[in-house]
Parts: structure tokens; C-alpha cells; sequence
């Protein structure tokens, strides 16, 4: 989660953010089955220091969206975006990775309906707007079934700005 708010936030950054690639930093993995990153937790510093980490990474991705003009584009591999959906993104990111590790430690966990709406307004326009909002975006994001709907497989976000007829 803290390499995702940190590669967005670096996405917003420069004074001409790139729209065909993303700002290259060097991405390794800490492990041979590991994902890629480059934001590393020092493993000694245990649990506290990873959520240090984390708030670290949501803190950069606040202020560069507060920062930088609405206008502002930059690439994300799911489509050009704007600092509201960098924003979206990061919120998306943080609610389901903290629910895979709420659901790993069998811990019961969900957060505000209207986060989970705004998230799913800007990324998943196309996700039923009469449902219950957390579960919905589990659902969007391929993790849980939605009562009548088809289980959907997550494939990718709308990063790019929505156009009015689709708010």
C-alpha cells in the first residue's frame, strides 16, 4: 500500500508529469515471488513502523493532489489521470488492502459508506449505485460477490477524468 501512495503521489510531482510512462524510479523486489517496489519497510522496526510507513505514503499522496492544479495529467497504467483520480486510486487501494489484511487476521473491518462511494463514483462509474457502498466496491474490485450480479473479475479502474454525463 505504501509503494502504490508513494508511486502516485511521484506521479503528480514533476512540473510536466510524463503521460506515457511512469516517472522512472528503479523497482526491485525484495523477494524472488515478492511484488515490485520501491518503498521498502525495515523489517526490524516491525508493525509500527510500517504503519509509519504507510501514513507516510498517504501523506505525500494528500499533498500533492491539495497541491497540484485539478488540471494536471499524468500516466497510470490503467489510462491517463488527474490528482482526484490519483486520490481515488489511493483510497481504493488502502480500503481493500486493509480488508485482505483485516480478512488474514480474521478481523472484522469496513470503512464509511460515503469514502467507498466517492472511490467508486470516479473509478467505477459503471458499478450499481443501488447497492450498499462497501461491498459494492469489494465487488468492483473482483473480491466478493454482490447479490444480483455476476461475480466480476477485477480488471482495471477508469483513471481517466470522467466526463460529465458519466458523474
Amino acid at each position: 500500500m505504501a509503494d502504490g501512495l508513494f508511486a502516485y503521489a511521484v506521479q503528480l510531482a514533476p512540473a510536466r508529469p510524463p503521460l506515457n510512462s511512469f516517472v522512472p524510479l528503479r523497482w526491485q523486489r525484495d523477494r524472488p515471488d515478492g511484488p515490485p517496489n520501491v518503498v521498502f519497510v525495515d523489517r526490524a522496526v516491525g508493525p509500527e513502523g510500517l504503519l509509519q510507513v504507510l501514513e507516510a505514503g498517504c501523506g505525500l499522496l494528500t499533498a500533492m493532489v491539495r497541491t497540484v492544479s485539478p488540471q494536471v495529467r499524468a500516466f497510470h497504467a490503467y489510462g491517463v489521470s488527474d490528482p482526484e483520480g490519483f486520490a481515488a486510486m489511493g483510497v481504493v487501494e488502502t480500503l481493500v488492502h486493509t480488508h485482505d489484511v483485516a480478512a488474514g487476521l480474521a478481523l472484522p473491518w469496513a470503512p464509511p459508506a460515503d469514502l467507498c462511494d466517492r472511490a467508486l463514483a470516479r473509478l467505477f462509474p459503471e458499478a450499481p449505485r443501488d447497492t450498499d457502498r462497501w461491498p459494492t466496491l469489494l465487488w468492483a474490485t473482483g473480491r466478493a460477490e454482490l447479490p444480483r450480479h455476476h461475480r466480476r473479475a477485477f480488471d482495471r479502474w477508469h483513471s481517466a477524468p470522467l466526463r460529465n454525463e458519466e458523474v
